[in-house]
């Protein structure tokens, strides 16, 4: 028995249990149903399986042979809090969210590849241990963060970690492995600016908090445009600005938003510095007083040098010609909790072609849904993966 033997069944079992996963989306830390389907479906093939590591999430660890080697598979499991507009039967039952990020695939494609890795386990192909980590909570809530901080590398030691995501708009079914940063870091920060309210006709009566916000949404685009170096990618996005009630009165208080995203820890820490020394500024050159929220997000996802050429190997094994393994993609600017996995231990994050993304349907659209298509190159990427990084030998 080979993988090509057994990868057409598993495939068309695999994508219905995607299509039940997208009808049944659960949100953060809340995925009490998926968890389920997962420990039921790893305990089948007769896996040691292990739960309620942050809280919802679910390791299942398969073994071969007698090495010491062991690595680490990641999906991730949440929906978002999204109405679907999709139409099609295994659209979302639960009014307000949906699979709109292709965690249902993603999720579905790792049990895949667990049943054909069981039934593989006696082949000689793989030597080591392969824990198998679904991940609740990527989406906003740092799943993956609270996985580390509750024991995942202590429980289940490993030597490298990989993760995958679907992505629309690449060539259905081809495969980008970037070395270095391939997901932005991701800070949030809300600016609360207290002044001394007057009428309108006489402002010299009082301090003015729009003129001061004004002021920190222009001096926030030089962090970027003049305190950044052009070869670092960093974005600062003033995304609210909320203030005064009446076209006569200066406010008492103006409240700005936003986000701080950047490719480099390095960049992260200075963004964040910047910030504030501008908040001090306009403070002190309007008169009025400033709060700061600052919230540190995700880190950069970044590739380990490594992992990223184990993965491109097998890259150029699964898919179909050297063309569509895609290495000189540019990093996304969205954010991802795998970070918190893969500063730990080396790790590589890989995406695969969702096919192309007209009509809407790119991530996190009301129109989205996975490509079933994909499924049966997702679960081949994960079982090469794990015989190459196990005994540098497939099968």
């Amino acid at each position: 028995m080979n993988l090509s033997a057994l990868l057409p069944e598993v495939a068309t079992r695999i994508a219905s249990v995607r299509r039940d996963l997208h009808a049944h989306p659960e949100l953060a830390f809340n995925e009490t149903r998926t968890s389920e389907l997962v420990a039921n479906y790893l305990r089948q093939l007769g896996l040691e399986v292990h739960e309620g590591l942050a809280k919802t999430g679910v390791v299942a660890c398969l073994k071969a042979g007698d090495s010491k080697r062991a690595i680490g598979l990641r999906a991730d499991m949440d929906a978002l809090p999204l109405p679907e507009l999709n139409t099609f039967p295994h659209r979302s039952r639960h009014e307000g969210r949906m699979h709109a990020c292709g965690h249902d695939g993603h999720t579905a494609m790792l049990l895949g590849a667990a049943e054909v890795l069981v039934k593989l386990r006696d082949s000689g192909n793989f030597d080591g241990t392969v824990y198998f980590i679904f991940q609740p909570a990527e989406e906003h809530e740092g799943g993956g963060r609270v996985m580390v901080e509750e024991g995942l590398f202590e429980r289940f030691p490993m030597q490298m970690v990989f993760g995958l995501h679907n992505w629309p708009g690449l060539p259905a079914g081809s495969i980008a492995v970037m070395e270095g940063p391939v997901m932005a870091g991701a800070d949030r920060f809300e600016i609360t600016i207290t002044a001394r309210g007057a009428h309108a006709a006489m402002p010299h009566q009082g301090t003015d908090a729009i003129l001061a916000g004004s002021a920190l949404v222009q001096a926030l685009q030089l962090l970027v445009s003049r305190s950044t170096d052009p070869q670092d990618a960093a974005v600062v996005s003033v995304t609210r600005f909320h203030a005064g009630h009446a076209d006569n009165i200066l406010p008492e208080t103006a409240i700005l938003g936003g986000t701080v995203r950047s490719l480099r820890p390095e960049v992260q820490d200075a963004l964040e510095e910047g910030v504030r020394r501008i908040c001090n500024g306009v403070e002190a050159t309007h008169h009025v007083q400033i709060a700061l929220q600052y919230v540190r997000g995700y880190p950069p996802t970044i590739n380990a040098g490594e992992a990223a050429s184990l993965c491109r190997e097998v890259a150029r094994q699964v898919v179909e010609g050297d063309q569509q393994v895609l290495t000189h993609l540019k990093p996304s600017m969205g954010a991802e909790d795998f970070a918190y996995l893969s500063r730990v231990v080396p790790g590589c994050y890989v995406w695969l072609g969702n096919g192309p993304g007209e009509g809407g349907c790119m991530l996190h659209s009301p129109h989205y849904d996975f490509n079933d298509q994909i499924i049966a190159t997702g679960i081949r990427y994960w079982v090469r993966l794990v015989e190459t990084a196990l005994n540098l030998k497939a099968g």
